[in-house]
């Protein structure tokens, strides 16, 4: 049998032997806080006379039964997987076990609300966590049925992916609490890692619409009891109809689920996940206070994003993880469309560049870059390739693909793909050989140039005038030595010119393919030179930018007097680009933004602008000059918060970015006086959520210690205040503060997924970077034994969590390099997640020099 890392040639060689007809599910909740009862029964066909496996991960296997004969469990299971001999053609197996509820988030989480001591559980099983809750052949091409029976207090609310059926009377349990066992219908054909199961005293508001088809869809939103309060239900259900609207049209085939369920839940380990009819979603989305206009569009574009995915990925379904770049990006991608299109958010594909675009030229710049389409060999493989290049570069590639074949033809051969598919497996060229038909377009080429090789090419235009009137224009391609194809793009050029009121406004646009090194544009010979020439207006192409000495010198002084927000994005991040590659000053560029961001409206680019600017402050600035130019980036962000509209969404972000960088003892008397009340911003609530972001600035910075903490917690004694506090705890700027965190985090190990996280975010959190240089060596003498010992996600998060990129310093890169030398090709996994963290410092460093 395989170890946990299930490969790719084991899943294809049992998907060739098993095809599964259904899963029966008993699960009992009434145990107790560590396990709960699982009882599956399998019905399936395989070769007859072969031997197989099916996957478990167990505290206890009480039986194992193939076609009534009680096998040994101990012969026959390793609390991971469960030996299937001698299979007959037809077969039936029941497996009794006990299974264990996690605190990670990983198979099904059980969380203690601390407000009232309920019990809620949810199931988070992508990618092979399926496994921890019941038997199953678990790999996205065993597709099956699936039947849930649970027993359960009888004051809970249980949810799975098909409707919610009356729960039936079941006794008691061991302390004489009342049950209910609720019996779900059958699913459609599902892969196991959409199935879900959420349970516990959720509350919920309920609603419906109708289907294309005309059936009457049941809605509903779920959050826990203490959170019911700051639920906003409507709106969630408002952009729920927008995004059913949409995809059904584009689609051309009806919501696929009897229901539509979404639930918010605590500790989850990301955005949402798109089981079946009853998606899961991070609940930092139930806004409890004044959130930023960014945090809103996000939870918009995550709703569209999920639903999106009811169609592609849970109705048809990639057959094994390579392809998860497809799900993940056609996803993202489409729900970015369905948000401009079809919502309040016209603005998305403004969002789109400034984060999702910044997020995949930044992972496909790391050493451990791959082509979309990644060789997934391994589950391990599947797990570090949720990233920037799966979602992000797919999504803004999926894009390119829709500017260079037509968005019409894009979605006629999108709706061919799902009437052919529904409900079965495809992969890549399945999805392709559809838009070959829609389009007219051969497609072969473009995939292996866009899906199979890796990097990101930069564009210059090089262009030449005389008397004010270009003469030549040349769009120059090129790429760096380690991933050198030249790709062809789908772009447009914009001209841009200063307007009789001081506005930067687009007097010219020509689209066009641009191919090879050298691309010429003799269309725009002859035309009056602009102030500005922007490459890739409208963010069609996936490609880096750099604009020429005239432009530079135009958007460097006029950058806020774009009229559209979507092309200063662009100059936004051309300009990034260029301090990150260490092509510019990092002091230019922290300037540019304080000279800007004043005037930026748009909420998602003033967050990215300012996470941008505390990077660039931390890493990139020359080691010298950073203390000064921090408490220079502070004053100005104080500047900007004064005098920002009262109430404004800007105000808010500014006031937050001060508290992040306040250390000098003025700027600590602010925040001290922001919180006691003693000076007061017009349209500033100084409410719970800000209170903690305030209280922690004045941790860093020395001003308060564990009684203050404590003193806030008893204020707000929330899981939302248990998580501030334990980032404030970790920032507490002393040895033996540093010290307590890193063992209850490393050493010890035994803390909830949310609550390591915010640990491991205070740690990093300090303004003298000698409390870090201790634990370098802790660092690499601990991972390799976390990561054997502990799950994906907790020793992941603490791998990239805790990794020294604040050091700058050539001794991080050898403890790095010595590190790697002595790990070798053991563990591909956890060595890429060294590797680019490695990168950071070897980028930092370089910036660095730039800004002397």
């Amino acid at each position: 049998m395989p170890g946990m890392n299930l490969s790719r040639d084991e899943a294809r060689a049992r998907a060739e032997l098993i095809s599964v007809d259904s899963y029966q599910v008993q699960l009992d909740l009434t145990r107790g806080p560590k396990v709960f009862g699982s009882t599956t029964t399998v019905r399936f066909s395989a070769s007859a006379g072969a031997s197989s496996f099916i996957d478990a991960i167990t505290d206890t296997v009480h039986s194992v039964t193939l076609n009534g004969v009680e096998l040994n469990p101990a012969e026959v299971s390793d609390g991971v997987y469960i030996k299937l001999p001698e299979l007959a053609e037809h077969n039936e197996l029941t497996v009794v076990a006990d299974a264990l509820y996690t605190n990670t988030g990983e198979g099904l989480h059980r969380f203690v609300d601390p407000v009232d001591q309920e019990v809620y559980l949810y199931s988070q099983f992508e990618v092979p966590d399926s496994r921890r809750m019941f038997a199953v052949f678990e790999q996205p091409d065993i597709k099956a049925t699936f039947s849930f029976t649970v027993t359960a207090p009888a004051h809970w609310d249980v949810v799975s992916n098909s409707p919610t059926p009356e729960p039936v009377d079941d006794g008691s349990d061991a302390d004489g609490g009342a049950r209910k066992t609720w019996t779900f219908e059958p699913t459609p054909r599902l892969a196991s890692y959409v199935t879900a199961l959420i349970a516990g005293p959720y509350q919920s508001v309920r609603s419906e619409l109708t289907s294309s088809d005309g059936r009457v869809i049941p809605l509903g939103v779920f959050a826990r009891k203490s959170l019911m309060q700051y639920l906003d239900a409507e709106n969630v259900f408002a952009l729920t109809r927008q995004g059913f609207e949409f995809f059904e049209q584009q689609f051309g085939t009806p919501y696929p689920f009897a229901k539509y369920d979404q639930l918010f839940v605590p500790e989850f380990n990301a955005g949402a996940m798109e089981n079946a009819g009853a998606v899961t979603f991070l609940e930092s989305y139930v806004f409890r206070s004044k959130v930023t206009e960014a945090l809103v569009e996000r939870r918009a574009i995550t709703i569209l994003h999920e639903l999106a995915h009811m169609w592609f990925g849970d109705l048809v379904t990639m057959r094994w993880w390579n392809d998860l770049w497809l799900n993940e990006s056609f996803a993202e991608f489409m729900s970015t469309l369905a948000a401009a299109e079809n919502t309040e958010f016209i603005q998305a594909w403004t969002t789109f560049s400034s984060m999702e675009k910044s997020w995949a030229y930044r992972q496909d710049q790391l050493p451990s870059t791959h082509p979309i389409k990644a060789e997934i060999r391994d589950l391990e493989d599947v797990q570090v390739n949720f990233d920037g290049i799966t979602y992000a570069k797919g999504a803004s590639v999926l894009r390119q693909l829709v500017a260079w074949v037509g968005q019409e033809e894009f979605m006629a051969g999108v709706r061919a793909y799902f009437a052919k598919h529904s409900w079965g497996n495809t992969e890549l060229r399945d999805l392709l050989s559809e838009l070959e038909v829609s389009s007219g377009r051969d497609l072969t080429a473009w995939s292996e140039l866009w899906l199979e090789t890796a990097g990101v090419n930069t564009l210059r235009a090089e262009i030449t005038e005389e008397d004010g009137l270009i003469t030549g224009f040349t769009i120059l391609q090129s790429a760096v030595a380690e991933y050198p194809t030249i790709r062809p793009h789908r772009l447009a050029v914009g001209f841009y010119d200063l307007d009789g009121s001081g506005k930067l406004v687009r007097t010219h646009r020509e689209e066009l393919d641009v191919d090879g090194e050298r691309t010429e544009v003799a269309a725009l010979i002859g035309r009056p030179r602009p102030a500005l020439v922007l490459l890739n207006d409208d963010d069609l192409a996936y490609a880096k930018i750099r604009l020429d000495e005239k432009s530079l010198v135009t958007a460097t002084a006029h950058l806020k007097d774009f009229a559209g927000s979507l092309p200063r994005t662009l100059v936004w991040a051309s300009a990034w680009d260029a301090a990150r590659d260490g092509e510019t000053p990092a002091r230019a560029y922290v300037d540019l933004v304080l000279s800007n961001i004043g005037a930026e409206s748009d909420s998602s680019v003033v967050l990215v602008l300012l996470r941008q600017l505390q990077t660039t402050l931390g890493l990139y600035v020359a080691p010298e000059a950073q203390h000064e130019t921090k408490i220079a980036a502070a004053e100005g962000l104080w500047s900007l918060f004064t005098a920002a509209a009262p109430g404004s969404d800007s105000q808010l972000q500014f006031v937050k970015a001060f508290a992040q960088l306040a250390q000098s003892a003025e700027h600590l008397d602010i925040v001290a006086d922001l919180l006691s009340g003693s000076y007061r911003l017009e349209g500033l609530e100084v409410d719970q959520d800000l209170r903690w972001e305030l209280r922690s600035s004045l941790v860093a910075g020395g001003r308060f210690t564990q009684p203050e903490i404590d003193a806030e917690l008893e204020r707000d004694p929330t899981q939302t205040g248990q998580l501030a506090a334990a980032g404030a705890s970790a920032a507490i700027p002393t040895a033996a503060a540093k010290q307590s965190v890193w063992d209850a985090v490393v050493v010890s190990g035994e803390m909830p997924n949310a609550t390591q996280r915010a640990a491991i975010t205070g740690f990093g959190r300090v303004h003298d970077l000698a409390l870090l240089k201790p634990f370098v060596a802790q660092y690499f003498g601990a991972i390799r034994k976390i990561w054997a010992e502990k799950s994906h996600e907790i020793s992941s998060t603490i791998v990239t969590g805790l990794y020294p990129v604040q050091l700058v310093e050539q001794s991080t890169l050898d403890a790095t390099d010595a590190f790697l030398a002595e790990l070798g090709e053991e563990t591909p996994a956890l060595r890429r997640l060294v590797v680019e963290s490695r990168d950071g410092v070897v980028r930092a460093l370089k910036a660095q020099a730039a800004d002397h």
